[in-house]
This record gives C-alpha cells, structure tokens and sequence, in this order.
C-alpha cells in the first residue's frame, strides 16, 4: 500500500510537463518573451507534489500502524491528531518533515536522506529548504522586471525534480525499512 509514492510519481509528471511546455513556448515569437512563469510554475508543481508525498505518506503509515484500533477512542485520538496536524502543515522543510515523522511514527527520516551526489544528509536538508524558500519566491514574488535574471532556470528546475524525486526515494525506503 504505498499510494503516498504513486501519488508522488504522478504529480511530479506535472512539473516535468510544464517544462517541456516551457521548451515549446520559448521559441515562439508571438509571446516576445521568454514564458519564465512555466519555470516558476514547474518550481512550485514539484515542491507541491513533495507537500503531498510527505502528507500522504505520515497518513498512510499512521493507518497502517494504527489498523487494530481503529474506531477505538485511541484510535480516534490519533486519526484526529493527525488530521489536525496536517491541517496547519504547509511548506515541508526539513525541520517539519522531521518532526511529523517522528512524532507520529517515531523516525527522523531526515537522517536517511543520503544518496549519489548527496551522501550528507545535512547538505540535503540544506537543499531542500534552499528548495522550499525558493518556492516561496516563486508563489509570492512575480517577476515584474522581464530584464532582471530569472528565479529559477530549466536546468536548476530540473535538478530540482530530480532532487525531489531522489528525496521521495529515500524517504520511503527508510519508512519502509523501519517499520
């Protein structure tokens, strides 16, 4: 039951389309700019699908660990907790990915965040709020000035994807490897 990943994986498609959407549209003379809202929005698609994932997954996980006492007062309890939790979760940093994994399933998945490229899992926490704060930017802070550089270009959007998707995977098997 790892809908949390599959839920990933088709969002994320998202933000790859909208890429290469950008790729089409830049070339076209009728809009007499580059399309920079498509990176923004490709920044923002793939920092949402990474909101969803770490959502979903803590839900999914809580379920699944908490099957024998639902429809108990515990059970409530915690279903109730958790929802009230995610009510006010927004912006997955490190840090509040951290705390809602450990505080509903006992792993500070944060410590697992370690792949090729990334082998220091404090140099990815970094990157992901480098990530997030840039998404924040991007959702508040429409480029007025067409002249002044770009927030974010399609190569860093793209390492951006890559990054997210790599982070889903370790997140996941750590999940998976200590429950």
């Amino acid at each position: 039951m790892c809908q949390a990943k599959d839920v990933f994986d088709v969002s994320i498609l998202d933000a790859e389309r909208i890429l290469e959407a950008y790729e089409h549209m830049k070339n076209m003379p009728e809009f007499g700019r580059d399309p920079e809202e498509l990176k923004r929005a490709a920044l923002i698609m793939s920092l949402t699908a990474w909101e969803t994932y770490v959502e979903d997954k803590v839900s999914e996980e809580v379920n699944l660990q908490s099957r024998v006492l639902q429809g108990s007062q515990l059970g409530d309890f915690i279903a109730n907790s958790l929802e009230k939790e995610l009510k006010f979760f927004h912006t997955p940093n490190s840090k509040k990915t951290k705390d809602i994994f450990e505080r509903f399933l006992g792993i500070d998945v944060t410590k697992y965040w370690s792949w090729p490229g990334y082998e220091d899992p404090d140099r990815t926490r970094t990157k992901l709020n480098e990530w997030i704060k840039k998404r924040g930017d991007a959702v508040h802070r429409s480029v007025s000035d067409k002249q002044t550089s770009h927030l974010i270009s399609k190569p860093e959007a793209e390492k951006c994807i890559k990054f997210l998707k790599s982070l889903v995977q370790v997140t996941d098997t750590a999940i998976s490897q200590n429950h």
